[in-house]
């Protein structure tokens, strides 16, 4: 199967099968069947595309309640740190976060569910982000935690340029302060 478990439950790497030859490649870079074999039933609603230079961090983001999202996130062009934070409260995970690269070579997703937040920091001298949400976005349903929180740890990769966030993002609240609902 092309899908591969990360430490988070839920949280998913999918590999897509590339066919390639000189001429180039062709993947499926979602299928429904594929990831309702795994387990992995989702209507997506709302695509998204970000493009990005180096050193732009974005999250952590989420939304709560009724308004949560499943992401499947991947990169069409250049690289970037891609991180997941479980925020499931009843979760053995609960606030272990999980990172790992996207690129367009490695042609690598990750599956992010409903109750984590997300981000990324781009590595390469630009990056075009997608992703798949299976719910609307709603602004009053958004919240965010700081990036850098000491208490979560998340290793992001030191880069040659300074991180660029948001305002927004850089007022988001330390973990454990975040919105809940």
């Amino acid at each position: 199967m092309p899908f591969l478990e990360t430490p988070l439950p839920g949280c998913y790497i999918f590999e897509p099968v590339v066919w390639e030859d000189d001429r180039g490649y062709f993947f499926e870079s979602y299928n429904q069947q594929t990831f309702a074999a795994q387990g992995l039933d989702f209507v997506f609603v709302q695509d998204n595309e970000a493009k990005s230079v180096r050193g732009v961090l974005r999250g952590l983001h989420y939304q709560v309640g009724a308004a949560a999202q499943t992401k499947l996130v991947r990169v069409t062009e250049g690289e970037v740190y891609d991180v997941a934070v479980d925020l499931r409260q009843e979760s053995e995970t609960y606030g272990k976060w999980f990172g790992t690269v996207l690129s367009a070579q490695n042609r690598r997703q990750l599956l992010v569910p409903r109750g984590f937040a997300h981000g990324y920091l781009v590595l390469s001298e630009t990056a075009v982000f997608n992703y798949k949400c299976d719910n609307l976005y709603n602004k009053d349903a958004e919240g965010g935690i700081c990036y850098n929180d000491p208490a979560l740890g998340v290793e992001w990769p030191a880069l040659s340029v300074p991180y660029q966030l948001s305002p927004k993002d850089e007022l988001w609240p330390p973990f454990g302060q975040h919105r809940t609902s």
